[in-house]
């Protein structure tokens, strides 16, 4: 029976759905999904999770309406500035994946400062996504391995899944274990397609504000029922 998992990826879906069932707007949705956030970061530990990663805004999700788009912006922003002091007190290190060219300066200085503030944490590993798509990842990569090739840095005999792999937003960041979906929809959404190849998944109809610890921790259980191969043979 395997362990518990060490890194847990969370597609974390719903927000909206769960707001306009209420008869709500969309952004409540998403500022109660922040709260869910805090109260998920804070029981990871206790529940053998050392590395946790969310899936908090995608490439695509640029089509959403301007005012959600720049609401969570906004939200992002004072999610970093309140809690900044309780990551550091909880020993919680946080870091960003996704191309940052696209975000607000301020966002992105304020990314920048979080991430050297609690780069000596080590009780979790808090990595947030943000402007990130799988494929636009495999994409920045394959252009910085591309040009270390062409100024003669990396000879192209060199390339290999290992080189791939260093050249990725999550080159310091082991894969994850197990990739948790909220909301009942059962897609990947192009969240880490390459880290995830050998990933557990569990798909959940409860939506992102309504998933407690309890149903984290029930997940995790039947996880370490499951038999992982890995593509070999049980002996």
């Amino acid at each position: 029976m395997p362990s518990a998992p060490r890194h847990v990826a969370i597609i974390m879906d719903g927000n909206g759905r769960w707001a306009t069932s209420k008869g709500w707007p969309r952004l409540v949705g998403h500022r109660k999904g922040a709260e869910r956030v805090k109260e998920i970061v804070r029981a990871a530990p206790d529940l053998g999770i050392e590395w946790l990663t969310i899936y908090a805004f995608s490439t695509e999700n640029w089509k959403r309406s301007t005012e959600e788009v720049l609401g969570l912006m906004g939200l992002f922003q004072r999610y970093i500035q309140r809690e900044a002091e309780g990551l550091s007190a909880e020993g919680v290190r946080m870091r960003f994946i996704g191309d940052r060219k696209r975000l607000d300066t301020k966002l992105q200085d304020l990314m920048a400062w979080i991430e050297d503030r609690t780069r000596g944490n080590r009780k979790l590993n808090l990595t947030v996504a943000i402007n990130y798509g799988g494929r636009d990842e495999l994409v920045r990569a394959m252009r910085r391995l591309a040009r270390q090739v062409a100024d003669g840095s990396l000879d192209p005999e060199a390339l290999d899944e290992a080189a791939l792999d260093g050249a990725l937003d999550t080159a310091q960041i082991p894969d994850p274990d197990l990739v948790i979906r909220t909301s009942g929809e059962t897609r990947v959404s192009n969240f880490l397609l390459w880290q995830a190849a050998y990933a557990e998944y569990e798909f959940t109809p409860t939506l992102w504000p309504d998933f407690t610890p309890e149903i984290l921790s029930d997940i995790l259980l039947r996880f370490q029922g499951r038999d992982r191969r890995f593509g070999g043979v049980k002996p």
